[in-house]
């Protein structure tokens, strides 16, 4: 009796435990929810380590399509941090659908369309957008490592079999069954059996531990994909049919798979406790590990696809969320698929989106501009502006600016480059070969029209060669549908260059030994320097100053330098 009563006890205790945890996990994903929920529409908040950046692009980099933003232009523009300030999602395939979208622009107007009615139904729609946002929570990140790293490196595994492990199995049975003839025989047999198994156990389960880390991740994929198939949500009913048809391709891969990620070593479930031993000596979920593996390996494309789905419904909220956080300050761009018109483009109250309190700006062209301007003055940042509307408008469909209209692009830059230490490139030809490869594309046939930015053509060579090359690159730009935006200093290159380009300026304002500027576009080449003048407010030399300052006035009369 008392031992039936210890056991009770025993029991109860196991009950009240497991009951309290689920409790405790269950209040806290739904204060977690909450905060998501509430969260919408705002900056997002969490930071990035460069490990991390560095496995958000594996998608990406599994899905390379041509035309794509290339590394110099991705980093010129900053976008790194646009994608983080943008990026609210809850899952790693949206992680990295999303760096995915903002790289690859979508040259299909119905496909946009399509994106379109689903980023505005989930900013419409509260409710649903909430239920879809709980799924994506459910799925959660695969912590350091992209899901991709793993599914590459499960044919480094090579061909797996059970023979041994089902062997191992069977002598430990057999010893069991020994013992009925001679106990100390089968008892001893037995625990060398046991000890055999459980040394061999670790050391294989160190080669698929890595490995299991996928498996549960692919498991709340299907999970993931099984739920959002029954929503009923009619804008991505193309999408639940592909998650539906996945999931059950998939399904072997599920039955096989329970055993092996079922619970994690250590969390201290009694009932795990001794599930975790009958694992190690019979070799249970190595056995199930090799099943679910071979129902994998024949279903890798439909994981790609799920993770393509899900990674795309999210990046749709995310856009949503996106949308709302920029206070109406943004628009839905026209944009003219029909390559065949004319090279142009008109944007209205166009701003920075990284930026405070940024000035807008409009500006109408169908050829190149020419852009020219003090130091500080805004010039580098109204390129990045352009560029930034054209990417976010071909990509995720929403521009910061107040109207935008133009074909759709390949867009390039020439900006924030620096010296190649590793490859021995100086600045120079560091800057040449990344014109070049602006070349190359303005001169393909038969291609999309490219919009291009350059900051300060060939800045890192003398200044004959550099206005004499910079005249003719400038002009190639100017040809073959391309809209080149240029900035420079050169103000040779204003007239040099006004029959191919419309020239505008950014100025600044001195008064009373300060300066400021209006950030605002100007028609018209610059007339004003302030180069000098900085180095006055700043306390050099007074002898320095006036000479500088009638040096520069005598080159502008003549056209030549001299020292007096």
């Amino acid at each position: 009796m008392d031992s039936l009563f210890f056991a009770g006890v025993v029991l109860l205790l196991i009950v009240l435990f497991m009951g309290q945890e689920y409790i405790n996990s269950t209040k806290f994903r739904k204060q977690m929810l909450q905060k998501l929920y509430q969260s919408y529409g705002k900056e997002s908040e969490r930071t990035y380590g460069p490990e991390e950046m560095a496995h958000i692009c594996m998608y990406y980099n599994k899905h390379r399509v041509e035309d794509q933003l290339d590394d110099i232009t991705w980093n010129d523009l900053h976008l790194d941090q646009i994608y983080q300030r943008m990026n609210t999602s809850c899952s790693a395939a949206g992680d990295e659908y999303l760096y995915y979208r903002l790289r690859t622009p979508v040259y299909d107007a119905d496909e946009m369309e399509d994106m379109e009615k689903r980023i505005c139904f989930f900013m419409e729609h509260e409710l649903e957008r909430q239920r879809v946002q709980s799924v994506f929570y459910r799925l959660g990140r695969t912590r350091r490592h992209s899901i991709y790293e793993y599914l590459d490196n499960l044919e480094t595994l090579g061909e797996r079999n059970n023979r041994k492990y089902l062997f191992y199995d069977f002598l430990i049975l057999a010893c069991i069954a020994g013992m009925f003839s001679s106990l100390p025989v089968g008892l001893i047999a037995l625990l060398i059996v046991l000890c055999h198994n459980l040394i061999g156990y670790f050391k294989e389960y160190k080669e698929i531990e890595p490995y299991i880390t996928s498996f549960r991740y692919i498991r709340r994929l299907l999970g993931c994909a099984e739920q959002m198939s029954r929503e009923e949500i009619q804008v991505i009913a193309v999408e639940q049919a592909g998650l539906q048809r996945c999931y059950h391709k998939l399904k072997g891969f599920l039955r096989n798979s329970y055993l092996v990620i079922s619970a994690e070593k250590g969390n201290g479930n009694p009932l795990e406790v001794v599930l975790d031993y009958l694992r190690m000596l019979f070799y249970l979920d190595l056995i199930q590990f090799n099943r679910a593996l071979a129902a994998l390996r024949g279903h890798l494309a439909e994981v790609d696809e799920m993770i393509t789905i899900l990674g795309q419904i999210e990046t749709d909220v995310v856009v949503g969320a996106y949308r709302t956080s920029l206070m109406g300050e943004y628009c839905v761009p026209d944009l003219h698929f029909d390559d065949r018109r004319d090279t142009f483009l008109q944007v209205e109250e166009l701003y920075h989106p990284l930026l405070k309190d940024p000035v807008k700006n409009s500006v109408k062209v169908t050829r190149g501009m020419l852009l020219t301007g003090s130091n500080a003055s805004g010039k580098s940042t109204f390129l990045r502006a352009v560029a930034t509307a054209g990417v976010l408008s071909q990509t995720i469909h929403t521009c910061p600016a107040s109207r935008y209209e133009a074909p759709v692009f390949r867009i390039y830059s020439s900006m924030a480059l620096k010296d190649d230490l590793t490859g021995g490139d100086s600045y120079y030809m560091v800057e040449i070969k990344s014109i070049k490869r602006i070349l190359d594309q303005v001169m393909k046939d038969d291609a999309r029209p490219v919009l291009c930015l350059v900051d300060e053509v060939l800045r890192g060579t003398n200044t004959v060669e550099r206005i004499a090359a910079s005249t003719q690159i400038m002009k190639m730009l100017s040809r073959r549908r391309t809209l080149c935006f240029a900035a420079t200093h050169d103000v040779e290159l204003t007239k040099l260059l006004e029959t191919e380009y419309d020239n505008y300026h950014f100025e600044e304002k001195i008064e009373e030994e300060d300066i400021f500027f209006p950030y605002l576009l100007v028609k018209g080449p610059a007339t004003s320097r302030n180069a000098i003048a900085l180095l006055k407010m700043l306390g050099y030399d007074r002898g320095i100053i006036e000479e500088a300052e009638a040096m520069a006035e005598r080159f502008l009369e003549s056209g030549r330098w001299r020292l007096s």
